[in-house]
């Protein structure tokens, strides 16, 4: 267990002192003025769905008012989006700060009188025709993309009295339920019998033991989850509950047929897209499970394994790592792309981007969110492991993409998840890429292991997962479901998608608790499959014309809000509907599980 006292914090107060000083409080009466002169600026205007019967004009009046309207949302969203990651900074490192709480609602209030006007441009624009616009507004041509995106989603709104309504009550309703599941989970405490001796952790420390080279320590941890989730459990069904309900409930009213199609909708990816590579994902399951077998016989089973043995380091390698290794092995690995890639490791430590140790209060996981300029704000639960080093890569990655995205507008850079893993994934590649090419023998092993335990987990765990919210989904439509139901539901899913690669009798029932992903209102996880599939496929095309790559690569992260999935694979000749490509990139991950278990017969 590696000591967290010396590891890299996050600072923010070169934005603002603090959450009283004055220049934050102007700054928020600032973006709450504007917000509302926004709101007057698309009534003046007439930004809104056209009078039944009345036939749309299309001319040099029309085009200023589209430059006027979209200039202005996007000057008022740049500031909001800086002031909310602002105050998210303190809440996401100490959810128990009820001041930062409080100013983190009053921004989304804010926020929730923004969301209509996003829709009743999306009604203009669809009313107008994109194409008619473009010819006369600089501002639609230089958001064609997304504006073609939002007169697709007209055809899904409610009118705009209920799309206000919805927005509204969402802060009291989905937002705040999701709140509640992040705080109760980041403030929980339990303890942990340890071979030393019973020691109270965080929820998050006690998360990260699941990478221990100690079985008796990980051990330890599933079990003290065991008993720790279901305390909490009940709060977080009802959060479920509402979530879902309140999201089937406004698909109903938005006319989407299902809630995966809403989802697909928001991911710019198509049913045939996804449909493609679900189908090349279950193909491949046996292969996982039969990994994850070689695995359980490293580890001294003889059948399948464990839950705490899932993600632990094999016992024939050193699983531990140094926070400096890490980073020397991210900015070594990164190099090997590129300078500015490499360089940005030392920007977020230099500058202050990293917020690295695990502790109470801190919500768990880690992700990484843009705040000024090109800067980022990564957060970290960092455990030791070399598993932890790939987590810094995976975030690095997103904070990469995010300088590609500086110069874009908020409307151009509304990335949709299963697109925004395109670059994580890509620099995860790069360290595993980077290892196998100079690594033998057992240490070789170990890193295929690393590797595989995180393939593992984006395909067949987010697997499970989407077979959960599809159940809970479906079921939630006639009722609301128990946390006993939960569980059920969440070992069905286990059982369905890691087969006979897994213990089944030491499942995780509670994942369903502790995983935020669910706490939103759509499918979060399976854009994370995508990212990693889409990612090794996009490595491929690097390793076969590194030069053309990188010079078409940045250009693609920065138009990855401007363009659907077929079209950002097709810049680089991929056609992400075939089945083949999702095959092609799965077969990347049998190679090195046949080589794993080649080496493994050596061991």
């Amino acid at each position: 267990m590696t000591a967290t006292e010396n590891l890299p914090l996050w600072s923010v107060a070169d934005v603002h002192e603090s959450l009283t000083s004055r220049s934050f409080v102007d700054s928020l009466e600032r973006v709450q003025s504007d917000v509302g002169r926004l709101e007057a600026l698309y009534d003046e205007l007439g930004i809104r769905a056209l009078p039944d019967g009345v036939s749309p004009t299309v001319d040099t009046e029309t085009g200023n008012r589209l430059d006027r309207a979209i200039r202005d949302f996007n000057a008022v969203i740049a500031q909001t989006e800086i002031l909310e990651a602002y105050v998210y900074a303190t809440v996401a490192t100490n959810t128990r700060d009820e001041t930062a709480q409080a100013l983190l609602s009053e921004i989304e209030v804010a926020g929730s009188r923004i969301t209509p006007l996003l829709a009743r441009l999306a009604d203009f624009v669809c009313d107008h025709d994109v194409d008619a616009l473009s010819a006369v507004s600089s501002e639609a041509r230089d958001h064609l993309g997304p504006l073609m995106r939002l007169a697709e989603r007209s055809e899904h709104q409610m009118d705009e009295s209920e799309e206000s309504l919805y927005a509204e009550l969402s802060t009291t309703g989905s937002s705040a339920w999701g709140r509640l599941q992040s705080d109760v989970t980041s403030q929980l405490t339990v303890d942990v019998q340890l071979p030393t001796g019973t020691k109270r952790m965080p929820m998050p420390a006690v998360r990260g033991l699941a990478t221990e080279a100690d079985v008796a320590v990980r051990k330890a941890a599933y079990d003290a989850e065991m008993i720790a989730w279901p305390t909490v459990a009940t709060a977080c069904a009802a959060a479920m509950n509402a979530i879902k309900g309140e999201a089937n409930t406004i698909n109903r009213r938005r006319r989407w047929d299902s809630p995966l199609d809403a989802s697909l909708y928001g991911n710019s990816v198509s049913r045939a897209t996804f449909d493609a590579m679900q189908s090349a994902i279950i193909a491949s399951l046996p292969d996982f499970r039969s990994w994850m077998r070689t695995k359980a016989r490293l580890h001294g089973h003889a059948g399948a394994l464990p839950w705490w043995d899932l993600m632990a380091p094999l016992p024939v390698a050193s699983g531990s790592i140094t926070w400096d290794e890490s980073v020397d092995l991210v900015r070594n690995a990164f190099s090997s792309f590129s300078p500015n890639l490499a360089g940005l490791v030392d920007r977020a430590i230099n500058e202050s981007w990293l917020d690295v140790p695990p502790r109470e209060g801190k919500v768990g996981g880690a992700f990484c969110m843009p705040f000024v300029d090109d800067r980022s704000l990564v957060l970290l639960n960092w455990s030791g492991s070399v598993e932890s080093a790939q987590t810094t890569a995976h975030e690095l990655g997103h904070a990469y993409h995010n300088t590609q995205l500086a110069g874009r507008t908020p409307l151009q850079k509304r990335l949709p998840m299963a697109l925004a893993e395109t670059a994580s994934i890509f620099c995860e590649t790069l360290v595993v890429e980077a290892g196998l090419t100079t690594l033998q023998g057992k240490e070789r092993l170990a890193l295929l292991d690393v590797d595989l335990q995180g393939a593992n987990q984006v395909v067949v765990d987010i697997h499970s997962r989407f077979l959960f919210e599809t159940e809970v989904f479906a079921r939630r439509q006639r009722r609301t479901l128990g946390v006993n139901e939960l569980n059920e539901i969440m070992l069905q899913s286990q059982a369905d998608a890691y087969g006979d690669g897994l213990d089944q009798t030491t499942a995780h029932p509670h994942m369903w608790v502790l995983k935020g992903h669910y706490y939103g209102s759509h499918f979060y996880n399976w854009p994370y499959t995508y990212g990693l599939l889409f990612g090794l496929g996009l490595f491929a095309q690097y390793h076969a014309d590194p030069d053309h790559f990188r010079g078409g690569y940045d250009d693609l992260l920065s138009r990855a809000g401007m363009a659907t999935a077929e079209e950002l694979g097709a810049a680089f000749g991929i056609d992400v509907t075939s089945e083949a490509f999702w095959t092609a990139s799965l077969d990347v991950l049998r190679a090195r599980m046949a080589e794993y278990a080649k080496l493994a017969e050596t061991i």
